[in-house]
């Protein structure tokens, strides 16, 4: 009997995800000055209002002000008619200085190797139904928004009346065997402007304008967005749910107030899989929940592109201040194609790889300021690539006695999204015997 399965995405004018982006931001920043900056930035947006608190510990000076009114800006929030705009809402900043109780298992040193940064378990997962090796409901989802936002910014003359804040969510179904079948069900909602007006103040005037503009954001979303992130052959007998309660134009952090690390299962895989509860944004590389997270789904997806299995779940799980991780699983949920049994697979996979948090930051260059792009549309399922960032260090040096500073400002070619590199496939088909062919 088939299946329905379904998962959520949201768009970056979502205040949850205005809360990630701005603490990533703020990591980021730190990162571009101090590589061995320690972050845990947390972020609360309401109307009007950004406050921020956490803990940090680095040598750099960011001005936080101007890193918050960027990542607004660039979000999209600049009129106040929105109620929250990068221009004039208020910025409180609570942050302040690691525990030394934490620190003290985290820090590396001669003697000692950089252990994790916390207890806990984290999750990495794939599968071959998407080419992003992403669960289908979760890819669509995901594709839905950031077709509405990338219309916004840079195709206002196709749909015009767009504002920062949206959500999605698709149902596929699936059949006996668990292949999808086709998009069941597409829910959208999108906030947009006032944009047709009632002739008069009645009650009926206004009924008639608000039922004009749904028709038209009905219209304008399956006519012109979703036929650009779904495949037509997918598109049997669905059912649309566009701005099902009538009129989103209240929306962001003014509709409702938004935090870091909300958004967990819409940051991963959609509720498909597993995931260990820890949030990504706003964490340096020292913490597992981050980090770890990223070295699994490498090795899930690497596991699939290799046609070890069909689907995988990897987890991996950490004692705070120790190196190794306590334990390696892998599910292949009954898909694999190797004569290996689960157990086996994760033996061959942890004497393949380090998992070790100094290695894993190592392999990835985790203290690259990488992570703002990573704060909205999911941390998983992105492409690799490379770009230049500004960076800008102190160099100190002593002569007669007297310390002198000086900042260097440069550009550092750097990797985005490292951990969805196929680069370990080769190694695992020969690991289980495979023949070594082209990686699609």
């Amino acid at each position: 009997m088939s299946y329905l399965f379904t998962s959520e995405s949201v768009s970056e004018g979502h205040p949850d995800k205005v809360a990630d982006q701005i603490s990533d931001a703020v990591l980021d920043a730190m990162l571009s000055q101090d590589p061995n900056s320690r972050v845990a930035c947390e972020t609360l947006v309401t109307t009007g209002q950004v406050v921020l608190a956490g803990e940090i510990t680095t040598e750099a000076y960011v001005d936080l002000q101007e890193v918050v009114r960027e990542t607004i800006t660039r979000i999209g929030y600049t009129s106040d008619e929105y109620m929250f705009s990068a221009h004039s809402c208020g910025i409180m900043n609570s942050l302040h200085s690691q525990s030394p109780d934490i620190a003290r298992g985290v820090d590396e040193s001669a003697e000692k190797e950089q252990g994790a940064g916390d207890q806990g378990m984290m999750f990495g997962y794939a599968t071959s139904e998407t080419e992003e090796y992403m669960p289908m409901a979760l890819a669509f989802s995901h594709r839905l928004v950031q077709e509405l936002a990338k219309i916004r910014k840079e195709e206002p003359e196709l749909i015009g009346y767009l504002r920062p804040d949206s959500k999605s969510q698709v149902t596929i179904e699936y059949d006996d065997d668990g292949k999808p079948l086709r998009v069941h069900t597409v829910v959208v909602s999108t906030q947009h402007d006032d944009f047709i007006k009632p002739a008069d103040d009645s009650a009926e005037a206004q009924a008639k304008a608000d039922t004009a503009m749904l028709a038209k954001i009905r219209e304008d979303i399956i006519n012109k967005v979703v036929p650009r992130v779904i495949p037509q052959h997918l598109l049997v007998d669905t059912i649309f749910h566009i701005n099902p309660t009538g009129k989103f134009v209240i929306g962001g952090p003014h509709g409702d107030s938004g935090l870091t690390g909300r958004k967990i299962i819409v940051d991963t895989y959609g509720g498909k899989g597993a995931h260990g509860g820890g949030a990504f944004s706003g964490k340096d590389a020292s913490k597992v929940d981050r980090s770890a997270a990223y070295a699994s789904r490498h090795i899930a997806k690497n596991l699939v592109a290799a046609g070890v299995a069909e689907e995988v779940l990897v987890q991996l799980a950490y004692a705070i201040g120790v190196a190794e991780p306590v334990s390696i699983n892998v599910n292949t949920y009954g898909t694999s194609n190797v004569e290996a049994s689960d157990a086996e697979i994760a033996e061959t996979v942890r004497k393949m790889i380090s998992f070790k948090p100094a290695e894993i930051v190592k392999r990835f260059g985790l203290k690259n300021p990488i992570f703002s792009p990573t704060a909205a549309y999911g941390h998983m399922g992105r492409d690799a690539y490379e770009e230049a960032v500004p960076v800008s260090y102190v160099q100190v040096s002593m002569e007669n006695g007297v310390k002198t500073e000086v900042r260097t400002h440069e550009m550092k070619s750097v990797t985005f999204f490292p951990w969805e590199k196929l680069d370990l496939v080769d190694s695992i088909k020969k690991a289980f015997f495979f023949e070594v062919e082209e990686v699609r």
